[in-house]
């Protein structure tokens, strides 16, 4: 199965060159402010891309979709291709999907979590057979350092994804400085952040091959 990876396109979405697969995953920010018209421009674009399915979750940006998830919910049905996740998941291909956009706080963004116990209540979420993660933001210690040096990926996301024992690859974004492809142990991390921390074009959709059986 071939996975094409995106994340934090900021409206920016067609732009990116996407190359061809089976499934195209976005990791979250596919908007600026998650303002109701971004959200409709970009549903369209990702509907007509030639991916048989697209795996979508919300970021810190989607305000819309966390203040009005029921309408969001009737706006992603409109496209069956699209699966949308947030603390679920989907099987596709025989292969396990699980979405989640929560992050650690940052601000008064949207989808936050205070660090602990608040955070960790969703990755107690993600089903122990996930072959397939995609979290808005990263671990702490893998494709999460800033610009500035520092480490602002989830602690609790690192011990979690750790226990998961079919878990073949991980998908982020959040923190732009932090893309590339990395390896924890024997488990395939990228972070897909197409958008550098000027918020210019800069990375490209990563791809990932990975056996269905």
């Amino acid at each position: 199965m071939r996975l094409v990876c995106i994340s934090d396109t900021h409206g920016l979405h067609e732009r990116v060159s996407i190359p061809d697969g089976d499934a195209l995953i976005h990791a979250g920010d596919f908007t600026e402010r998650g303002e109701p018209h971004e959200v409709a421009a970009f549903l369209r674009w990702l509907a007509s891309q030639p991916h048989r399915d697209k795996v979508l979750i919300a970021g810190n940006h989607e305000f819309y979709c966390e203040e009005y998830p029921e309408e969001f919910a009737k706006q992603v049905a409109f496209y069956p291709s699209i699966h949308y996740l947030c603390d679920s998941g989907v099987t596709l291909n025989g292969v396990k999907f699980w979405g989640s956009p929560f992050t650690p706080r940052f601000y008064d963004w949207a989808f936050n979590c205070e660090r602990g116990a608040d955070i960790q209540s969703h990755w107690n979420s993600i089903a122990p057979d996930t072959q397939v993660l995609v979290t808005h933001g990263p671990p702490h210690g893998v494709g999460d350092t800033n610009f500035q040096g520092s480490h602002e990926g989830c602690e609790n996301l690192r011990g979690t994804v750790a226990m998961l024992p079919h878990l073949r690859l991980h998908v982020c974004g959040h923190i732009h400085f932090g893309y590339g492809r990395y390896m924890i142990d024997d488990q395939q991390m990228v972070n897909a952040s197409v958008l550098n921390e000027r918020y210019e074009l800069a990375n490209q959709p990563v791809v990932i091959e990975i056996t269905t059986h």
